[in-house]
């Protein structure tokens, strides 16, 4: 069988890790990779094992061969670099967020579909099997009717002074952080999760540390590398460390998450709890076999991850026995499973839906951020105003 060809722009945290997912595949070939000059270019793709550098991505745009391109930069190229891949007729698979703001988002949304590419955002949260699993048994009734939605998604590797990193500055990273970076995956997974999207939101953002520390030698996103004091320079910040919003569904359902990059001992962890008529339900990403099931009348379950204990629907996105534990990497590897089959497929992005997020929830989830941003400034609630091709 004839593979398909793919191409990644970008080598920081992500790049490698979507090329490691794609390779566990079997049918997709990573043959090129760009870079900010064809230096690091060739550099990189020695190091990766990847036919193909270079030194500027719209070369790779204009390879004949490549046709699935994956934007890994960061926040500020990815509208200009989107628009670029789907213009050049290629599928995309881009990071999150999808652009700098929900007019950039939508304009990317109307390309799309104007081009009838294939288009992906990894938002690969809703990709792991125990999530699959809560969102079939909330559509067949299992939790009763969703009452109350709260969690939150904390991190520390921004808690020192000394911590920095490209995100922290607006002009690449956005004028949001912490919501952007992982708020966004929270919304999306509980609305994937739930089938019920936020209508309205209420924020409260915080930057907690004003001033840090910037080293003046680069440093890679989760490096804990100390420098000297005398290596640093201070640099105020203007994005949040920490975001708490009350949040209201389109059925009239309640909710309320946190988010947080400065939480000691905390280094990964989406949880939520989905508090429905019938019963609870909990999941939490740095026990992501575990699926906590509440009840009043009898007593609690914890559901693991196992094949023969999950629905038909479900059981897909598990790829081994039970107490085979799958993590993060397998949630990537989910969501470049299903996009690629979609094309392997020949499935049409304008009838057929995937089972994996596309631009149309990118652009909801700019849409959600510049809600809370709006609502944080003006302390009111916001409603989600959606424009373009997804309204």
């Amino acid at each position: 069988m004839k593979k398909i060809k793919a191409g990644v722009i970008g080598t920081g945290f992500i790049g490698p890790t979507h090329i490691e997912a794609i390779r566990r595949l079997g049918f997709v070939e990573v043959v090129g990779l760009a870079e900010n000059g064809i230096e690091n270019a060739e550099k990189k793709a020695a190091e990766l094992g990847i036919p193909k550098a270079y030194g500027d991505y719209r070369e790779m745009l204009t390879d004949s061969e490549i046709e699935v391109v994956h934007n890994c930069t960061p926040n500020h190229l990815h509208f200009q670099i989107n628009k670029e891949i789907i213009l050049s007729g290629k599928h995309v698979v881009s990071e999150k967020p999808l652009a700098m703001n929900s007019k950039e988002s939508a304009e990317l949304v109307d390309l799309a579909k104007k081009h009838n590419v294939v288009h992906g955002v990894n938002f690969n949260y809703r990709q792991f099997p125990t999530v699959k699993q809560l969102e079939t048994m909330v559509k067949n009734g299992d939790i009763g009717k969703v009452n109350l939605v709260h969690g939150s998604y904390l991190q520390d590797w921004l808690l020192y002074e000394t911590d920095f990193n490209w995100r922290l500055a607006p002009e690449v990273g956005g004028r949001s952080r912490a919501i952007a970076d992982i708020g966004s995956h929270w919304c999306d997974t509980v609305q994937f999760v739930t089938g019920k999207r936020i209508s309205e939101v209420f924020a409260d953002l915080a930057t907690i540390i004003p001033i840090r520390k910037k080293p003046k030698l680069n440093v890679a996103t989760f490096d804990t590398q100390k420098a000297s004091e005398e290596m640093y320079e201070d640099i105020p910040i203007n994005t949040e460390d920490y975001a708490s919003v009350l949040v209201r569904f389109e059925d009239g359902s309640r909710g309320v998450f946190t988010v947080s990059q400065i939480s000691a001992g905390r280094k990964n962890r989406l949880s939520f709890e989905i508090d429905g008529s019938k019963s609870s339900a909990f999941w939490n990403q740095e026990e992501p076999e575990k699926l906590w099931i509440g009840h009043r009348d009898k007593p609690n379950e914890v559901l693991l991850a196992d094949p023969s204990l999950f629905s038909e629907e479900a059981r897909s996105s598990i790829h081994h026995p039970g107490g085979h534990n799958e993590g993060w990497p397998d949630a990537l590897k989910n969501m470049m499973l299903n996009y690629y089959t979609f094309i392997r497929d020949g499935k049409d992005p304008k009838t057929d839906k995937g089972n994996f997020a596309t631009f149309e929830d990118g652009h909801l989830s700019m849409c959600i951020t510049d809600a809370i941003l709006e609502s944080n400034e003006q302390q009111k609630w916001v409603k989600i105003k959606l424009r373009g091709g997804n309204s």
